[in-house]
């Protein structure tokens, strides 16, 4: 498409005007921050979770991973640590908790990007670094369970301390559900009262 005739864009006051958007805040993510700040282009970053890290920190945040080139062997969260230290220099600005809505080319060749927080972003260059895709839990669809979720109902285990001494039904068929079950039963440190 020949874009070099287009008639330039009026932005309104409340878009954002920016060289890129990265679409995931994982690794990848992160890392493409890094890559684009060697080059002196800045970057947004947008991720549907309320912090950076993706899967690897949803996943894996103290659990050992081995595939990282060139680090024998860190949890999900020290790489997430490392490498938001690594892109602090480049001022990324990280538009955590919101997803994105709209994707929409303009006559200009600019991408036009909003999220479901109303942020709205124009910039030349889009990367989606969303590995699979957005990481939602998949909640359990019981009438009025609700309410339970942050009190006695949890989704994640972001803290083991706070299930000490607690009685844990573990649900899910996935290797986290299984994973966090023998962290449980096996710790010393912060042991609940029973694991079914």
């Amino acid at each position: 498409m020949d874009l070099s005739n287009a008639s330039p864009v009026s932005v309104a006051a409340d878009i954002i005007e920016t060289d890129a958007v990265i679409i995931g805040a994982g690794p990848v993510g992160l890392f493409q921050v890094f890559e684009l700040g060697l080059l002196e282009i800045k970057a947004h970053v947008i991720d549907t979770l309320a912090h950076p890290g993706g899967q690897c920190v949803e996943l894996y945040p103290d659990k050992p991973i081995y595939d990282i080139p060139a680090v024998p062997v860190c949890t999900g969260q020290e790489l997430t640590d490392n490498l938001l230290k690594q892109i602090e220099p480049f001022g990324a600005t990280l538009h955590l908790g919101q997803e994105v809505t709209v994707l929409e080319r303009q006559a200009d060749g600019r991408f036009l990007v909003e999220t479901t927080k109303s942020t709205r972003l124009l910039t030349k260059t889009v990367f989606i670094a969303a590995g699979v895709g957005s990481f939602q839990p998949r909640t359990l669809k019981v009438d009025g369970l609700d309410k339970f979720e942050g009190s006695q109902l949890f989704y994640r285990v972001r803290n083991p301390a706070q299930f000490a001494n607690k009685n844990l039904v573990i649900v899910g068929g996935g290797d986290s559900a299984l994973d966090w079950a023998l962290h449980f039963v096996q710790s010393s440190e912060n042991k609940p009262e029973s694991v079914t």
